[in-house]
């Protein structure tokens, strides 16, 4: 059976969803909530540059999948990080940019529903929260130390550190009675030099809730983006349902006084192709460089579901106009780096 969103065999396990897909999924850009809140001028400057930007990588996808590509814009807001704020004022200022520089946005998405989902709001067939960032974390597969761990740092679950090589000396504990040359940190399949990263997950905190002393998991900007990436890569189902459902929004209707009470994704243009797709391109500020290296690492490091995985494969082979599906994740994901505006 073929269809303009993608194939589904017979034989396919019945318990994975599939998700719909788009051949690409634009990120438009991203801002902090004190930028949207305080600088309006620059975003509407940024909007404005970006719009012939997405026109022409929309041309490109019709090049490479044809006249009928699928193409979906995106724009993720940083509600995690800022809470407290106001939605009404935050995505009133921000949608009327979009309309005033004739940005097409067609999804929205809060940078919370990487961290947790809603069922209720976000209309997924589940009777409870799904904690997507725990579901992610539990996938991570660290790199094993070229020799034997010293035991002074703990491992990346503990840790909630990532990297892709081994640390320096200075990490390990000295012997009694001896001086321990130093050793720099070393990048794992490195060529003639190392690049060496490492990355904080999430740290954890005490915090006194309802009266109790709770252990609070604070998650990084680069683990939740990696979650983001997934959810629009189409990788993520729990217990083989769909994470995210986007739901619509119309012109007229008013945003809630709360970030929790908006959908992780909400559509906003009805005659959007799907939210998610076989490939995604993010059109990000330069200051974001390191945040999407470290993304990089991160899905480098996450085993996949492979029945999903082996999902979106065959839904590229027999989609309209079939597409080549690599398994490696971030061989699916793009970035265009802006300098400032």
């Amino acid at each position: 059976m073929r269809d303009s969103v993608g194939y589904s065999e017979e034989t396919e396990r019945a318990r994975i969803d599939r998700v719909p897909l788009s051949h690409l999924s634009i990120e438009v850009g991203h801002f902090y909530m004190n930028e949207i809140a305080n600088d309006m001028d620059q975003v509407v400057r940024e909007f404005r540059r970006i719009v012939p930007l997405v026109e022409a990588f929309i041309a490109s996808a019709r090049v490479q999948f044809g006249p009928r590509a699928r193409v979906s814009t995106c724009y993720l807001i940083d509600d995690y990080f800022q809470p407290d704020t106001d939605p009404r004022e935050i995505l009133g200022k921000l949608l009327t940019a979009a309309d005033e520089t004739g940005l097409r946005i067609d999804y929205l998405a809060r940078e919370s529903g990487c961290w947790e989902a809603d069922p209720f709001v976000d209309g997924v067939p589940l009777d409870e929260p799904i904690r997507l960032a725990e579901m992610v974390a539990a996938r991570i597969v660290a790199e094993p130390e070229i020799s034997s761990s010293t035991g002074r740092r703990p491992p990346t679950a503990e840790s909630g550190w990532l990297c892709n090589g081994r640390r320096s000396s200075l990490d390990e504990p000295a012997q009694a009675m001896r001086v321990q040359p130093y050793r720099p940190p070393e990048e794992f399949g490195r060529r003639e030099h190392s690049i060496f990263l490492d990355v904080q997950l999430w740290s954890k905190r005490p915090e006194v809730v309802n009266g109790r002393n709770e252990i609070h998991t604070k998650w990084s900007c680069a683990f939740l983006a990696s979650v983001w990436h997934l959810l629009r890569l189409g990788m993520l189902r729990y217990d083989g349902a769909a994470v995210v459902l986007p739901q619509p929004w119309r012109a007229g209707d008013g945003w809630p006084g709360r970030w929790r009470e908006i959908p992780a994704v909400v559509q906003l243009n009805p005659d959007a192709t799907p939210f998610a797709a076989y490939k995604a391109l993010s059109m990000l500020p330069k200051r974001y460089l390191a945040i999407e290296h470290s993304v990089r690492l991160i899905l480098d490091h996450i085993d996949l579901d492979g029945d999903v995985v082996d999902q979106i494969i065959r839904c590229g082979v027999y989609d309209e106009v079939p597409v080549t599906v690599s398994r490696k994740v971030t061989e699916r994901l793009s970035h265009l780096l802006l300098d400032g505006s």
